[in-house]
């Protein structure tokens, strides 16, 4: 476990078969060792180590940026004054709404099964809370339909819905619909919800350098809604820093 740790540490990738070979003694020695599939299984359930898939953006991060921004947003944290109700984290997320599971279990007697042709319908998400998890804002939602058919079908207000329903051929967030969002969502909530636990309206809402947050968005919020300020993360910092990630 000593070496497990320091591999992950390193950011090496450690697979089923690089640990047995770590863990098997050469047969040439007097206690010779060979770490089978069954081994690894009990070592996996003692040690509680799991598989995760790798992904590439934690792998070009940069780390030295990371830990520079950490004391200056804790500086910024203590001359504003602010605390976690106030300070805000929003990132968006691509939702394959229709995928099913690419595995299932099967009867001992059947060897395979027929394939299947996935569904891709994809929306994005924009979630959004504070850091102390008790203002969670109501999502903006993009889909590549304005007006689905089950919205017709059975009468559906968008208006009513539990999210900001938009819409666009590619179902991305643009810097149009984010915008909407901070001024017709995000702002009106997050005053509400301050009021309600009589805390001061000033809030920290901050953003990772996706294309629909561009720069100089506090340009865009309206004079009411000027207790809101953004805070841009540093390039290539996001898989480390943004909780929303």
């Amino acid at each position: 476990m000593v070496w497990v740790t320091e591999k992950q540490l390193q950011g090496d990738t450690l697979t089923q078969t690089i640990i047995c070979e770590k863990t098997s003694i050469d047969e040439a020695s007097e206690e010779s060792f060979k770490a089978s599939r069954g081994w690894f299984e009990n070592f996996k359930k003692r040690s509680g180590i799991h598989s995760v898939v790798r992904h590439g953006e934690t792998a070009c991060s940069d780390l030295k940026a990371a830990e520079n921004y950490i004391k200056t947003f804790s500086d910024l944290i203590k001359a504003q004054g602010y605390i976690s109700q106030q300070v805000f984290n929003c990132d968006e997320t691509g939702l394959f709404w229709k995928k099913i599971p690419n595995r299932t279990y099967i009867t001992a007697e059947e060897k395979m099964m027929p394939g299947h042709k996935p569904m891709k319908d994809r929306l994005t998400l924009a979630l959004c809370a504070n850091a102390s998890g008790d203002c969670k804002i109501k999502p903006l939602l993009v889909y590549h339909s304005e007006n689905p058919r089950a919205f017709r079908s059975h009468k559906i207000l968008k208006e009513k819905l539990q999210v900001m329903w938009r819409s666009n051929p590619k179902a991305w967030v643009t810097r149009k619909f984010f915008v909407e969002w901070v001024n017709l969502v995000f702002g009106p909530t997050v005053k509400k919800c301050l009021q309600k636990n009589n805390l001061p309206v000033q809030a920290l809402l901050i953003l990772d350098n996706a294309p629909a947050h561009l720069p100089y968005l506090e340009d865009d919020i309206p004079e009411e809604l000027k207790f809101i300020k953004v805070l841009y993360l540093p390039p290539n910092t996001t898989p480390i820093l943004q909780p929303k990630d």
